[in-house]
């Protein structure tokens, strides 16, 4: 066999034993999979009020599970105080989550497209994104309260960022005026 033959077999053989995964990474990733999945299905059979109200939706991704709570459930307009309904949603996931956390909690909060008012910018929010920052920060701060562990869980706010509605309308608005929750394995 000529030496650029051999080289290219060795290097065919590198290429396919690389791609596979082992039994023991296979195993974990099945794992994490079915943590996640019966996570879901509590998620969604405690809070079937609030789902069955379309105050919260919750989706089942590939890795991931994905929690969003509408405004009317958690804000007044123009705030970032929690509403007491939101607070007992809220704890309600966080009894879920909180046990034997092994999955991290990416809080991500999001407004319209409605430009600061002068209310608000009296009170040192003087953009969307510090809005939505403030709001995802109360409801991390919330979560923690409620025995979700701190290194497990991060806040971020996008503003008017990937709006879900038009706003264009009131009801595509209030669509867009969202915190959601991402519950992800620690590696994603």
């Amino acid at each position: 066999m000529k030496k650029s033959s051999i080289l290219c077999v060795l290097g065919t053989a590198v290429l396919l034993l690389a791609g596979c995964v082992s039994q023991q990474k296979y195993d974990e990733s099945q794992q994490r999979n079915a943590e996640l999945e019966a996570q879901y299905k509590q998620l969604n059979d405690t809070m079937g009020t609030e789902v069955a109200s379309r105050d919260m939706q919750i989706t089942r991704m590939q890795d991931a599970i994905k929690v969003s709570l509408n405004d009317q459930l958690l804000f007044p307009s123009g705030g970032w105080e929690i509403s007491d309904q939101a607070k007992q949603s809220i704890a309600k996931i966080a009894k879920i989550l909180a046990p034997h956390q092994k999955n991290k909690v990416n809080v991500n909060g999001y407004t319209d497209s409605t430009p600061i008012g002068p209310q608000l910018a009296a009170q040192g929010v003087t953009t969307n994104m510090i809005l939505s920052q403030k709001r995802a920060d109360n409801v991390m701060q919330f979560m923690i309260s409620q025995g979700v562990r701190p290194d497990m869980v991060s806040s971020h706010g996008y503003g008017e960022e990937n709006p879900v509605a038009s706003n264009d309308t009131a009801e595509g608005k209030s669509q867009n005026r969202r915190v959601e929750l991402t519950i992800a394995n620690q590696n994603q």
